[in-house]
C-alpha cells in the first residue's frame, strides 16, 4: 500500500532552504554547489525526481533585483555625492554575492517543496499533476 500521509510543506521547504534532506533533516540535499544527490546520505530518500528547471534562477533574480534595486535607490536618494567608481564596485559585487548565496537555498527549498507535495515522482505512484 502506498503511504499518502500528509507531508509538512513548510518544514520541508525550511529543511531544503538549509540544504538538508526534506524527509529526515539530517542528510545533505546537495553533493556539490547545485548538484542534487540521487538520494539522501542519511535516510536514503530518493531525491533524483526533482524538476527545478528555471524556477530557482528566476526567483533568485527576482529577489536580488528587488533588494539591490531598492538599496541603489536608497543610497542615491540619501547620499548623492558617492563617486561612480564606488557604485561600479559595490552593486555588481552585491549582486554576485547575493546570487551565489540564494541560488542553492532557493533550489533546495523548491525541491523539498516538490517532495512535500509528492510532485514529479516523489510520491511513488501519487498523481503527477492537478490536471
Amino acid at each position: 500500500m502506498i503511504d499518502m500521509t500528509a507531508r509538512d510543506k513548510w518544514l520541508a521547504a525550511r529543511r531544503g532552504f538549509l540544504g538538508l534532506c526534506p524527509n529526515c533533516g539530517e542528510g545533505r540535499i546537495f553533493g556539490a554547489f547545485l548538484k542534487v544527490n540521487d538520494s539522501c546520505p542519511a535516510c536514503g530518500e530518493a531525491l533524483n525526481h526533482h524538476r527545478a528547471d528555471d524556477a530557482p534562477p528566476y526567483f533568485t533574480i527576482l529577489i536580488v533585483g528587488h533588494v539591490v534595486g531598492a538599496l541603489m535607490l536608497m543610497v542615491e536618494e540619501y547620499n548623492d555625492a558617492l563617486p561612480l567608481w564606488i557604485h561600479a564596485i559595490v552593486w555588481p559585487l552585491l549582486v554576485i554575492l547575493l546570487s551565489l548565496l540564494l541560488l542553492p537555498r532557493i533550489k533546495g527549498a523548491l525541491i523539498s517543496y516538490q517532495w512535500a507535495l509528492r510532485m514529479h515522482g516523489f510520491g511513488a505512484g501519487a498523481r503527477q499533476s492537478l490536471a
